[in-house]
């Protein structure tokens, strides 16, 4: 849906991963230039970005960047997320947050449009964004609950390190670079080698062996769906790919659902595409879904430990529908449903 008014929005972490994404989706539409604003942190203020064959200007995210806005997008650290928040929402703004500081808040809708955009309707003034594992994974247990109740859910990870950054995209160059000449790994953004590697972790580690990231994919997949109650588990892992994250999952149902019966229903869902003909070696990569908006679901098949459940992969952009498109669309629906401002205003 295209936006109905040209609104002004700024861009928070424009010359960002996530950030320089939501640049392009808004080019896309041909957003007004003079109705974007960009910014990012004081050493990049004053740097010119590419924007419908003119140039825009970056600003340091000062408080005063942010009179006159309409929506903000905000894809940059927790606590900047934090110290931004009251300067934007008192300036009236609607803030979409990308980041973590928001998203478990009572208060603060965590919106996947396609599966709790009514949530929308009750912001005050700020909306999350899912992290971009939990995403796909809530779209696509969305489509299957529709077969039979979800009972239980177990996911495995494979995270481009474009959910890191730009920093960690280009370490995954560097690294390749030095591996392939015969010199050591450099490691920075991650503790270990990513090149030629894989790592068992993404974010801190908790006190019960699971990562910040993995707990984020439970709650957030919870809350999303409103089902707190439902069992998952994750492990997630960071894989030298630049773009899309790739997820394992297998489904527990409350009855046996066949693999045509799950074809069908996620075929039948916005966002989603099935890509699956194993037989032909056709199935989803992060590769073919970088780029693309859909979440690609493929490997479709009964779990072989369980007479109830199914196994499943798909890949998804994680900076599309993972971050930046996810936000454009809450900004549609938001839009749609007459609910830019917070509730009685």
């Amino acid at each position: 849906m295209p936006l109905q008014k040209p609104l002004k929005i700024a861009v928070v972490g424009a010359t960002g991963a996530v950030g320089s994404v939501a640049l392009k989706l808004l080019e896309a539409r041909k957003h007004p230039a003079d109705r974007v604003v960009a910014l990012a942190s004081a050493r990049s203020d004053g740097k010119k970005l590419p924007y419908l064959n003119r140039e825009i200007t970056v600003h340091e995210s000062r408080p005063d960047m942010f009179e006159g806005v309409d929506v903000a997008f905000v894809s940059v650290s927790a606590t900047v997320s934090k110290l931004l928040q009251p300067e934007i929402t008192k300036r009236g703004a609607l803030m979409i947050d990308d980041g973590s500081a928001f998203r478990m808040r009572a208060d603060v809708p965590l919106v996947v449009p396609e599966i709790n955009g009514a949530d929308i309707e009750w912001h005050r003034g700020i909306i999350s964004i899912p992290n971009c594992t939990t995403t796909p994974l809530a779209m696509v247990l969305d489509a299957l609950r529709r077969v039979s109740p979800v009972k239980r859910v177990t996911v495995a990870t494979y995270q481009a390190v474009s959910g890191t950054g730009a920093a960690a995209q280009a370490e995954l160059i560097e690294q390749s670079k030095d591996v392939l000449g015969g010199r050591p790994a450099r490691p920075a953004v991650y503790p270990h080698q990513i090149a030629f590697n894989v790592l068992p972790q993404v974010d801190d580690f908790e006190a019960d062996g699971y990562t910040k990231e993995e707990h984020k994919m439970v709650n957030e997949t919870r809350k999303i769906l409103h089902e707190p109650d439902l069992p998952l588990s994750a492990t997630c892992v960071r894989v030298p790919v630049q773009i899309s994250h790739s997820e394992a999952v297998q489904v527990e149902f409350e009855r046996a659902v066949s693999p045509d019966e799950a074809r069908e229903a996620l075929a039948g869902y916005v966002g989603i595409s099935v890509v699956d003909d194993p037989a032909r070696r056709v199935y989803p990569m992060p590769h073919q879904a970088a780029g693309r908006d859909d979440v690609f679901v493929g490997r479709i098949r009964k779990d072989l430990s369980h007479p109830n459940g199914l196994a499943l992969w798909f890949s998804c952009d994680n900076l599309r529908k993972g971050a930046a498109l996810n936000a454009l669309q809450i900004l549609d629906e938001a839009v749609r449903r007459g609910s830019l401002k917070p509730t009685g205003q």
